[in-house]
This record gives C-alpha cells, structure tokens and sequence, in this order.
C-alpha cells in the first residue's frame, strides 16, 4: 500500500533552465545526477539511455525531480496543452502572493493562463501558468 508520495517528475528539455525556474519560485536543490546502466533501462523501460535528474524540495518537503533524456529526446511534445489533455493535468502550488508570483512566472519564460481568480468560497486565488517547459501548474493562494 502507499505511504506517501515521493515526488513528481517532469520531463523537461534544458535542465538548467528548468531547475532555474524552480529555484526562482523557491525550491532547493537536493540532488543532480547522471543516471545510466542496467537499473535505470529497467526502471524507464528503455535501453542504453543516459539521462539527467535534479531533485528538488519545497520548504514543506515536496519533491519535484526535473529529469532531462540526453539518449531518447521526448517523443512527444504536450507544451501548453490544455488543461483536459488526458494524463497527468497539472501540479498545484501554494504560493504566498500569487501575483507577484504570476509576475515572476513571465520573467523566468512560463506564461500564465489566467489573470488569478477567487475561488466561489472566497477562500484561495487561483491561476494557471505553464513552465519553461509549458508544463501546466496551478498556483493557489490561500486568502482566509
């Protein structure tokens, strides 16, 4: 049965400047490494490849793990898909001022779906944004 969750990876193009994006909205690097051999065909299901990971953590302990196929580029590209493309949707971050934090979304390269929105129960803003990457997050602030 699952305890927790571990992390939440993303495939991105340019490490370095994905990990300079999450680092700008407040992650920390933990670690960044070179995975190749046997065990990392058998746990991604593809021979020979060479890839680079970088795990990184929010202040609460959340992981995210940036990993970029030196070996097998992506074969597909869902950059600034909507929001209802089957498959993992989107990754959700609770922000302390999401406008700045919009803002700061713009200046790293990611665009911002919507202009932040209260939610019907007044409670947190809400605004989607994609990546570097255009991997869609969703930024909430709590406002009660």
């Amino acid at each position: 049965m699952i305890k927790k969750i571990r992390h939440t990876g993303l495939v991105v193009r340019n490490l370095s400047k994905a990990m300079a994006f999450y680092e700008a909205l407040g992650f920390v690097l933990w670690k960044r490494e070179i995975e190749e051999g046997d065990f990392i065909d058998t746990v991604v299901g593809i021979q020979s490849v060479k890839l680079e990971t970088a795990k990184m953590h929010a202040k609460d302990g959340a992981m995210i793990e940036l990993l970029e196929y030196h070996s097998h580029p992506s074969q597909k590209d869902m950059v600034n898909s909507p929001s209802n493309t089957l498959g993992c949707s989107h990754i959700a971050f609770t922000v302390g001022d999401i406008e700045e934090t919009c803002k700061l979304v713009l200046q790293l390269g990611g665009n911002v779906v919507n202009q932040p929105a209260i939610s019907p129960s007044g409670k947190v803003k809400v605004a989607y944004c994609h990546d570097v990457d255009g991997i869609l997050l969703e930024l909430v602030e709590e406002i009660v």
